[in-house]
């Protein structure tokens, strides 16, 4: 049987944690002095457009092709082997973000027009301006993603997902030094630049321990080498994949610009908000697991029970955590969204907007979080193209239906045009759905069936909505309360009333838990 890669999994969903915090302070000192305005959405689509380069170069299909070969290749003792690898991925990926980068800031003009074509005049000028400082610091982002790769392969996972801190905490301090005073105009850029010199000092806590596991890294270009050759088959089809991926967001933000002032700004809260569990959970076990699988050894069936066994562990964890999640964005994400944003220019009517797009997307977390681990053992099976297939299907769905429920549904219903932001976040969360059906029923033609065991889920939605009334009870009795401390006396109340629930329905997790936290006193 293979152990257990719970520990592994803790690690990198504490580091992921400490980072997510990080972030969510960061928009917090955003949205203080920026609210929902147009300079808020400028800042919004500049992040996003040159982040463009590092999800698809970078974490994702870097993580999909280099990391399966390269964590095989360090589980059977092959060093030298590894050592030519990594150095020729690292080569190859700074020659190749070079040139993207080039090409990026020359066109940034055509690519605001592209993406975001509802920002005009000052406001696209602006955007242009902040893409074309962002793009290099996306580029040295890409780089790091290469040294998390090596980093989980050889079981460091803490110092890979906490790096971002570092990135985070730049971006805090500067904006908390210039913002006061500042027009968000100068604001904004001066937040850019921050932007630059984070990435740099993420880049550089992660290098040392990189390259003393490498064990003298030689930066070369040879394609040629099997290994290296096994590493750009896949990813092609994973850096396609990602393409798809990225697709979907930029749709959304295509369509969000059409939506009026604010809409880009606030689905960029809720989306920071809704990808929480998902990097928490999904993430954690998906990159603990990866490694894990892709060096287990044997025949293939004894490969593919190992694969079994940690996909239905990994399931059943995943699915432990995210549905409070998915329950308490539906019935408490004003309390959520106000305790993180509600502050400065940041008001309780823009929380509420914020929880309507929330409510949306949970309708598909549960799903986009099992996905992740899903995907994780296509990629250990070397299949990278099987999650492309049906990564495409859930674009096109969101795509259609974005389109549908958010242009054109609202003035039916007599709503203003910014609501289509929900329907746009709904969509979303039923396409999820149908890709991780999908994903499920190829991977179990592939390796064998896995299941939930009988009455797992059914128990853990009715704790969650038990929690979830026992805090809209105590909401009752603070209404003029603070964001904070409603936050505090709902939420607290809500997590206590779950766990006990999941205690007392016998749920594995749990009681693994509570194992764990007796063993350590």
């Amino acid at each position: 049987m293979a152990r257990s890669s719970g520990r592994s999994a803790a690690l990198v969903g504490v580091g992921i944690f400490l980072s997510r915090i990080a972030g969510l302070i960061r928009q917090r000192v955003f949205a203080h002095f920026l609210g929902l305005s147009d300079e808020a959405d400028v800042l919004t689509a500049s992040f996003r457009i040159p982040n463009l380069l590092q999800n698809l170069l970078g974490e994702g299909a870097l993580s999909a092709s280099f990391i399966p070969v390269y964590a095989r290749l360090v589980a059977e003792g092959k060093d030298e082997d590894a050592r030519v690898l990594a150095s020729a991925v690292a080569g190859l990926l700074a020659l190749m973000v070079a040139i993207v980068v080039a090409l990026g800031v020359a066109l940034a003009p055509m690519v605001v027009n592209i993406l975001v074509p509802g920002f005009t005049g000052a406001k696209h000028a602006l955007t242009v301006e902040l893409v074309r400082i962002l793009f290099p610091a996306t580029a040295v982002l890409v780089l790091s993603a290469w040294c998390l790769g090596i980093l989980n392969s050889h079981g460091k996972f803490f110092l890979s997902y906490t790096a971002p801190v570092v990135w985070n905490a730049t971006l805090i301090v500067v904006t908390l030094l210039v913002g006061r005073g500042a027009a968000p105009e100068s604001l904004v850029i001066d937040i850019a630049w921050a932007a630059v010199a984070g990435s740099l000092l993420q880049l550089l806590v992660q290098l040392p321990s990189t390259i003393a596991l490498t064990r003298g890294l030689r930066l070369t270009m040879d394609a040629a080498h099997a290994n290296v050759a096994a590493v750009l088959g896949n990813f092609g089809p994973a850096l396609m994949g990602r393409g798809v991926n990225q697709v979907s967001a930029y749709v959304d933000a295509f369509i969000a610009s059409l939506l009026g002032q604010g809409a880009v700004a606030a689905i960029s809260s809720a989306q920071m908000l809704y990808t929480l569990p998902v990097s928490l959970f999904g993430m954690s076990v998906s990159a603990a697991e990866l490694p894990a699988m892709s060096a287990a050894t044997g025949e293939e069936s004894e490969r593919h029970a190992v694969m079994r066994h940690r996909l239905e562990d990994g399931l059943h964890r995943i699915a432990f955590f995210v549905v409070p999640c998915a329950m308490a964005f539906v019935t408490l994400g004003d309390v959520v969204a106000g305790a993180v944003f509600q502050t400065g220019r940041f008001s309780a009517q823009d929380s509420r907007y914020v929880w309507a797009i929330l409510a949306g997307s949970a309708v598909g977390l549960l799903a986009s979080t099992l996905s992740r681990l899903s995907s994780s053992t296509f990629y250990a099976l070397g299949d990278t193209r099987t999650p492309l297939r049906y990564a495409l299907v859930r674009v096109l769905l969101t795509t259609g239906l974005g389109l549908l429920c958010a242009l054109y549904v609202p003035p039916l219903l007599g709503l203003e045009a910014r609501w289509g932001a929900v329907g746009l976040s709904a969509t979303a969360g039923f396409a999820a759905w149908v890709e991780f059906l999908l994903l499920r029923h190829t991977l179990q033609s592939r390796i064998g069936a896995t299941h939930f065991r009988p009455g797992y889920l059914p128990r853990l939605w009715v704790a969650a909505g038990t929690g979830a009334l026992t805090a809209w009870t105590i909401l009752m009795q603070l209404e003029k309360a603070g964001p904070l401390v409603q936050a505090a006396l709902a939420l607290v109340p809500f997590t206590i009333v779950y766990f006990g629930l999941a205690l007392l329905f016998r749920i594995p997790t749990a009681l693994a838990l509570v194992r764990e936290l007796r063993r350590r006193d």
